[in-house]
C-alpha cells in the first residue's frame, strides 16, 4: 500500500541505526566507474560485510542479472574461506533488480516504525547527489526506481515522498527525537532548491517523526556527496556522538570538523571524538587504470584525495564494522577501534579492510541501509 500522509501523522518514527534490525539491504558491485577491475576486489569486501551481517540479522543483497551468478557464487555456493566459519547462508536473500550503482544507504528505502511494531518504507526522489547541477553520473532511473521495487517485491508498505529529494547517508537520527543534517548537503543547488531551510526541516520532522534538526555546517572534505552526514558524524546513543576529527590545523577537516563541535555542544549533544586517518587515503595510478568511466559520470584522478573516515561504520545487531584503511594509517587504524570498543561495550568491533570501498567514493554505511525489527 502507498501512504500520502505524512509518517508523523500517523505515528511512525525513524529507530536508530544502533536500535535492533529486522534485516540490512546492500547491493553487489558491479559499475565499472565506480568499483576498478571488474569490482572483483570490493566485491570480496562485500562479502565480507555480508558475511559479518547475516551472522545476526537475515540480508537482502540486490544483484542484477549481470552480477547475480557471481553474487550467488561468493555467497551461497562458494563462500571464501576466510569468511565461511562465519557466514550464515540462510539468512542471505538474493533479490534481482536493476540499479545503476551500489550505495545502498542512498537509494534503498529509509524504514519507519510506530508504536505496535509495524514498518513501513519511504521513497524518496534520487537524483545521483545532484542532479543536472553536480550530479556524480548521468542517468539514475534505476537507482531512483529501487525503494519503490523493493518495497513491493518484500512486502512493505511505503510512504511516497518523491517529490523531495534525499539520501539516505544525508540523515542520522538517535531514534529518539532528533535528527542530523549537514547545511552543505541539504542546501545544495541540486537537491531541493525551491524550498527554504525551515520548509526542509519541517519536512525532515514530519518524515522521520523528529522534533528537532540540527544542521552541522560542513561533512568531510572532498566528500562528492555535498558531505554527507554520516561520513563526518553519527549517533551512538541518545543526544550522543562520535565526530570525525583532527588536530591539524593546516587540514581543512579542522576548521569543518570545529564548526560542527560548536553546533553539536550548543545543542547539548555530547561528543566523542574520532580522528580521520593520519595519513591521506588518495587514488592511486595503478587504481585509476581499473576504472572505466561513462560519458557524463564523474571521473577520479591520480593523487585524489578521498573523504576517509571511521565515521562511516554500520551498526549490526551484534556488531560495529568499522573501516580500516592500511598502509600508513595502521596507527591510527588500531586507534580507532579503541575508540569504538570502548564507546559501544555491548557490541563487538570487527575491523574492516574497506580501501577497496572507499576507491568507490563512500564507505561501509554507505553501502547498508537497515530495516528496523517489527511487523510488515
Amino acid at each position: 500500500m502507498i501512504y500520502r500522509s505524512f509518517p508523523k501523522d500517523d505515528g511512525f518514527y525513524m529507530p536508530a541505526e544502533f536500535d535492533t534490525h529486522e534485516a540490512t539491504i546492500m547491493i553487489f558491485p558491479e559499475r565499472p566507474g565506480s568499483w576498478p577491475y571488474e569490482a572483483k576486489a570490493a566485491r570480496k569486501v562485500f562479502s565480507k560485510i555480508i558475511a559479518h551481517i547475516s551472522s545476526s540479522e537475515r540480508i537482502y543483497v540486490i544483484v542484477s542479472d549481470a552480477s547475480e551468478e557471481a553474487a550467488r557464487k561468493m555467497l551461497l555456493d562458494e563462500p571464501p574461506c576466510e569468511i565461511a566459519a562465519i557466514e550464515n547462508r540462510k539468512n542471505i536473500k538474493l533479490v534481482n533488480i536493476d540499479t545503476d550503482d551500489a550505495w545502498a544507504r542512498d537509494t534503498a528505502p529509509t524504514f519507519v516504525r510506530d508504536a505496535s511494531g509495524s514498518v513501513r518504507g519511504i521513497n524518496w526522489k534520487f537524483n545521483a547527489w545532484g542532479g543536472d547541477f553536480d550530479g556524480l553520473y548521468a542517468s539514475w532511473e534505476r537507482d531512483d526506481a529501487l525503494a519503490v521495487k523493493f518495497c513491493e517485491m518484500e512486502g512493505y508498505d511505503y510512504y511516497d515522498e518523491h517529490d523531495f529529494v534525499l539520501e539516505g547517508g544525508s540523515i542520522h537520527t538517535d531514534g529518539a527525537g532528533t535528527v542530523l543534517v549537514t547545511e552543505s548537503c541539504l542546501l545544495s543547488k541540486g537537491r531541493n532548491p525551491q524550498m527554504s531551510k525551515d520548509e526542509i526541516e519541517e519536512r525532515l520532522k514530519n518524515c522521520l517523526g523528529a522534533e528537532r534538526v540540527i544542521w552541522l555546517p560542513r561533512g568531510i572534505y572532498n566528500d562528492e556527496t555535498n558531505e554527507h552526514v554520516d561520513n563526518v558524524c553519527a549517533f551512538i546513543a541518545k543526544d550522543e556522538v562520535v565526530l570525525a576529527w583532527t588536530d591539524d590545523k593546516n587540514d581543512p577537516q579542522y576548521e569543518m570538523s570545529e564548526s560542527c563541535l560548536r553546533v553539536l555542544e550548543e545543542n547539548g549533544i555530547k561528543v566523542h571524538k574520532l580522528p580521520v586517518p593520519d595519513s591521506l587515503v588518495c587514488v592511486g595510478k595503478e587504481d585509476l587504470e581499473g576504472y572505466i568511466f561513462e560519458e557524463g559520470e564523474d571521473v577520479r584522478e591520480v593523487g585524489e584525495r578521498l573523504a576517509a573516515s571511521y565515521v562511516n561504520f554500520y551498526f549490526t545487531n551484534k556488531a560495529v564494522l568499522l573501516p580500516q584503511f592500511g598502509g600508513d594509517n595502521t596507527e591510527s587504524d588500531k586507534r580507532a577501534v579503541r575508540i569504538m570498543e570502548k564507546l559501544c561495550p555491548d557490541r563487538t568491533v570487527i575491523p574492516i579492510s574497506a580501501r577497496d570501498i572507499i576507491l568507490g567514493g563512500g564507505n561501509i554505511h554507505c553501502i547498508t541501509q537497515q530495516i528496523p525489527a517489527g511487523k510488515r
